[in-house]
Order: structure tokens, then sequence, then C-alpha cells
């Protein structure tokens, strides 16, 4: 990853996480007070393989987070939004392409529903207030981005953000965007899993590992052991 990623992020992260704070909305709760999707499907009755690809910054902690998110099946790093030309790192870290990082998770439709996949997406692995950044990553592929697949996840997301805007669940506004996928690219190899293969590396122990214990604290019922996928 670029110089950015690097120790001198320390600071921008300790800030921007102190003013992240969410105060109890008056609709529908998790047990965490974070406000449930207002709308959703139910579970499917059997097993199956659904997707839902999300973006929230640098796709190693968000590849992470669901890694670690019961009913999820794969998580895949990689680059949506824009054209096969340039779907790859260097011309994605440019900020000139359409891509954002994003990441694709395939998922049991019978263990877990979008509008859950949704909620890990808002509660714990991005904060879905910052425009055209991420904690220390600047610049539009850093976005807060929902590239749907059908109507259904179109409405589910939309509901969602509304939901959160009028519970006034963040701070600010959620600026994520809602569009169809064109087609997701998988990343170079090395992205893949990176948060578990380094996890020493001074980006992922200050943005990423906190999101992770996030997801065990706020949403236990979602949390699971790591995925060797």
């Amino acid at each position: 990853m670029t110089f950015s990623r690097g120790t001198l992020a320390v600071l921008v992260v300790i800030a921007a996480a102190a003013a992240c704070g969410r105060p109890a909305p008056a609709a529908a709760r998790t047990s965490s007070g974070f406000p449930a999707p207002p709308v959703d499907g139910a579970l499917a009755s059997a097993p199956g393989e659904a997707v839902a690809v999300v973006a929230g910054g640098c796709f190693w902690g968000v590849e992470a987070v669901y890694r670690h998110t019961r009913g999820v099946t794969r998580a895949v790093s990689g680059y949506a939004g824009g054209t096969s030309e340039t779907a790859r790192y260097e011309a994605v870290s440019s900020g000139i392409t359409d891509h954002a990082e994003s990441v694709e998770v395939m998922y049991d439709p019978s263990v877990i529903t979008y509008g859950q996949i949704l909620r890990v997406f808002f509660e714990v692995a991005h904060n879905p207030t910052e425009l055209n950044r991420q904690g220390p990553d600047s610049g539009r592929h850093y976005r807060s981005a929902i590239f749907t697949v059908n109507a259904e996840q179109t409405r589910i997301a939309q509901a969602y953000i509304a939901q959160l805007n009028s519970a006034r669940a963040f701070d600010q506004p959620v600026v994520t965007t809602v569009s169809a996928l064109p087609r997701f690219y998988a990343a170079e190899e090395y992205h893949q899993n990176y948060a578990a293969r380094h996890p020493n590396d001074m980006y992922i122990r200050i943005n990423d590992a906190p999101k992770i214990e996030a997801l065990r604290q706020q949403a236990p019922e979602f949390f699971v052991a790591p995925k060797s996928q």
C-alpha cells in the first residue's frame, strides 16, 4: 500500500475515532443500540450463496471484518465502479479512475440477511460519514459506497441509509452512495487476506484490528473465529 497507510496515520485515526459517537436512536435498535435495518428480506429456508459488494476505505479492513462475520463464506478485496482497463491497483490508487476499493462478500442467506450484512458495514466496518476518505486515506477511490446486484438490495440499502440519518445514528449525515454494480474485479493476490497475513503491520494494528474487535464486542451474534478461505 501507499505510504499514507503507515505510522503517520496514528493521530488522524485517534482523532477520528474520538469523534464517532452514536446517540441512541428512537427507532428499532439492536442490542448494541445501533439501528436495525428497517427493511430486510427473511432468512432463506435452505443454504445457498448470495453476494454483496461494499466499499468503505481501504479494502484490507473491510475484508477482514467480513472474514470474521458469521454466515460469510468468502470475502475478496477488489475494485468496483470503473472499467476493466483500470481495474488494477496502480491505476485505482492514482485516484483518477471511477473505481472504489471494494469487497465482494459471498454469504449464506439462510444464516445472515443482506440487511445484516449492511449493519456490519455501517456499524463496525467503516465510518459512513466521511466523504471520499476513510481515516488516513483520502481520495474518491476510498469513498463509502454500496454496489447492488438487484432491485431488492437497492431498496434495502436506501431504506437503511434513510433510517440511519433519520435516527441520527452518527454525528454527521451518512454519505454512502448506492448504485448498481457494473462489475466486480478481484484485486491482486497480495491484497487478499492482508490483515490476517500481516497482523503486525502498523496500518493494520491502528486502523483494522480495532474494527474486528468492535465486531466482537458490539455485534457478538455475528462474530466468528478467523476464516481460512
